[in-house]
């Protein structure tokens, strides 16, 4: 696999900042300012001159082929690094000592992590069982599918598909899941969607890790498949990236892996692949 990315990481993040100077929006690093300006027109199109240079005018297999050997170039996290990496990446935009719930929607310390109850943990939006890939350095670790989520509600979406209706789901207003799916409330539909897209262009059955592809079903069980794709493409119009959505994969991309959701950056390419 080509390597070459890694010599555009540093002067495109150089790249970056000159424009928001020229533009007079330069801002203080991501986590001491959770109002940091999401990605631009002009940051976007530095983005496709470099980063996605290889991606660009692709489509279908050929687009998702060339986004896995971008995006593949990273930083690997340690699970226990992941806690404070979230604590970054989600931090509330409104109270830098409190972190976004994803589900709930909850601001809440990020002090009160752990496993009791009303702790947060770390919620694997891509069920580390349908893969069997476990907490292990990889996919297991990718902070661009792992979130903070109440520990109850974390429990309660368990390893289950992503589908439309089922019952109301207690402390998560906007939730809902019956015997073999779970939907998120409308504000992070979207952000679910793209990040489970992003785990099926990341993992392609390489480097010891499970090939994972949505598909358009429920109880995919242990199998490295999840679903609805239907509903996934239909979320991810529906919810397109805001500024948190945004904001949190310039922070994984300066802070932490070093690599990219595209689908945050270019929402269009989930059509062009799928």
């Amino acid at each position: 696999m080509s390597r070459r990315h890694l010599r555009y990481r540093r002067p495109l993040l150089a790249t970056l900042a000159a424009f928001a100077v020229l533009g007079g929006t330069a801002a203080a690093a991501p986590a001491a300012t959770p109002e940091a300006t999401p990605t631009t027109a002009t940051s976007l199109r530095v983005l496709d001159d470099t980063y996605y240079q290889d991606a660009l005018g692709k489509t279908g297999t050929q687009l998702k082929s060339s986004l896995h050997d971008i995006i593949s170039v990273q930083t690997k996290l340690s699970y226990s690094q992941v806690w404070t990496a979230l604590k970054d990446t989600d931090e509330d935009p409104a109270n830098s000592s409190n972190v976004i719930l994803l589900y709930t929607g909850r601001s809440q310390s990020k002090n009160s992590n752990g496993g009791s109850v009303g702790d947060w943990n770390r919620e694997h939006v891509w069920a580390k069982s349908h893969g069997d890939f476990g907490t292990a350095t990889g996919p297991g670790t990718d902070i661009h599918h792992l979130r903070p989520e109440d520990v109850t509600v974390n429990s309660i979406r368990g390893n289950k598909d992503f589908d439309n209706g089922g019952s109301a789901v207690s402390g998560a207003p906007g939730n809902y899941t019956d015997g073999d799916s779970f939907e998120p409330r409308d504000a992070v539909k979207g952000d679910v969607a793209r990040m489970l897209l992003y785990m099926a262009v990341r993992y392609e059955g390489d480097g010891s890790f499970p090939d994972l592809e949505p598909n358009d079903k429920v109880n995919n069980g242990s199998a490295p498949y999840i679903g609805r794709l239907s509903v996934l493409k239909a979320w991810s119009q529906e919810d397109p990236p805001d500024a948190f959505e945004k904001r949190r994969n310039d922070v994984i991309f300066d802070q932490y892996q070093h690599n990219r959701n595209p689908f945050i950056d270019h929402p269009e390419w989930v059509e062009s692949i799928w």
